[in-house]
């Protein structure tokens, strides 16, 4: 860890080794979500199997996220003070032995338990590598580095569907499909070695913690050692009275609850209310999320960048934007019509709208807290937008479906996505109004 004062003589990390360890995370995040999204891929097969309701093959989902969010903090302060690398390797390991392990599992708690184990891999990888990419750019190039790194999301999602979809309707095996996916993640671990690990902060000045992406500059980083040595609870008290970080990442729980309800169900819900096949909705799925996925990300990476230059609170301005108008398109998706080519169009807009936000946003939650923070707070982010999204909602919309049918759970998504739009919209509007106050 550098101090201000060293930070000046620390060589700055080349152009060449900023892009190679981008990449090599991209694909490290591209993997990822493969993994993650092969479960939604095949799990109507899996209920059929073990005779699972709605409610518990939610749990399923849950599982995973639950630890994921509890190991996070954890990772996160252990990533803002040893080996950043080398923590992912373990991290990459270790998800892709239970990944290959979800395929033996032999009853609904072993399979709970291979997934939970998924959870503790992601987690060491997920706290971490925002933080790195932090520090391969400086501050004006974040946003288009983000798209790129986030645009794994979208694409590994949708490899994962169409992969897990094809393989399981070719082998007539759900569990062939994780140890094919699963296994070469350990090739992996060890190329994740080789990512540069540059001193913390330097891309950023040594004034102070980087201008804050909500639009008003914020104190910290001063004293880079002192706030490393902070403790724990220290760290996240600080995070919860910093108001744009706390409000940004609320907006981005609600956003978190309504995708990752739907990516988890979404192959059920057109299979059993629209009467596709299950490799067919799997492709379905799995084309929108990389054609609308690739561009939303990557358009957004780039309009985030260019409206903050012009806009205080581009950032948030453009995310609380493109949510909003994302709720009609995917209210008429998934409840108001059963014509194929209507809800299919309006599928592929409703997420090239929600993809738009997602690399803005995170670099606000990098950009709004002390440079010797960030590790820990993308964990502290991770644990929130978990707890109270993903980690709940799987199960929530099939409580919701054992009761009342999924026509009627579907309309969920739509609402939430617009309360994650109205929040952010509401923290971008109170972070120009603390701006102006104060001048």
């Amino acid at each position: 860890m550098t101090t201000p004062d060293e930070r000046s003589s620390v060589p700055q990390l080349s152009r060449r080794a900023a892009i190679y360890g981008l990449s090599l995370l991209t694909l490290l995040n591209f993997v990822n979500y493969i993994d993650r999204y092969i479960l939604a891929a095949v799990q109507p097969r899996i209920l059929d199997e073990f005779h699972l309701s709605n409610t518990e093959g939610g749990l399923i989902f849950s599982a995973f996220l639950v630890v994921y969010f509890l190991t996070s903090p954890i990772f996160g302060r252990l990533g803002d003070r040893l080996s950043r690398t080398r923590l992912m390797a373990v991290g990459v390991g270790a998800w892709s032995l239970a990944t290959a392990a979800s395929g033996i599992a032999r009853s609904y708690v072993q399979l709970l338990a291979a997934r939970a184990t998924v959870g503790v891999g992601e987690a060491a990888y997920g706290t971490i590598s925002p933080a790195l990419i932090s520090d391969y750019f400086p501050a004006e190039r974040r946003g288009r580095a983000f798209a790129v790194f986030y645009v794994a999301i979208p694409v590994g999602s949708a490899v994962g569907y169409i992969l897990g979809g094809e393989l399981e309707h070719a082998l007539h095996s759900w569990r062939a499909v994780f140890f094919i996916v699963g296994l070469p993640g350990l090739a992996l671990a060890l190329l994740t070695l080789t990512a540069p690990d540059p001193p913390r902060g330097i891309q950023d000045s040594p004034v102070g913690s980087s201008r804050s992406a909500a639009g008003s500059s914020r104190p910290g980083g001063a004293d880079l050692a002192a706030e490393q040595q902070a403790s724990f609870r220290e760290v996240v008290r600080a995070l919860l009275r910093n108001r744009a970080y706390t409000w940004t990442v609320l907006g981005y729980a609600a956003y978190t609850f309504a995708i990752g309800g739907l990516s988890f169900w979404a192959p059920r819900y057109f299979e059993h209310v629209r009467g596709l096949p299950l490799n067919e909705a799997d492709r379905l799925i799995g084309t929108a999320a990389v054609v609308s996925g690739l561009f939303g990300t990557f358009a957004g990476g780039y309009a985030g960048d260019w409206l903050q230059r012009r806009v205080r609170g581009g950032y948030l301005w453009m995310s609380g934007a493109s949510m909003l108008i994302a709720v009609p398109f995917a209210w008429l998706a998934l409840a108001q019509t059963s014509d194929r080519t209507t809800y299919t169009w309006a599928l592929f807009v409703a997420e090239f709208f929600v993809f738009l936000s997602t690399g803005p946003i995170n670099v606000v939650i990098v950009s709004v807290v002390p440079i010797a923070m960030r590790a820990t707070a993308m964990a502290v982010s991770i644990f929130a937008i978990h707890l109270f999204g993903d980690a709940i909602s799987p199960t929530i919309l099939g409580i919701a479906a054992d009761l009342a049918g999924w026509p009627a759970a579907a309309v969920i998504v739509p609402v939430v996505i617009g309360v994650s739009g109205l929040i952010w919209v509401g923290t971008a509007l109170r972070e120009r109004g603390e701006v102006v106050s104060s001048q």
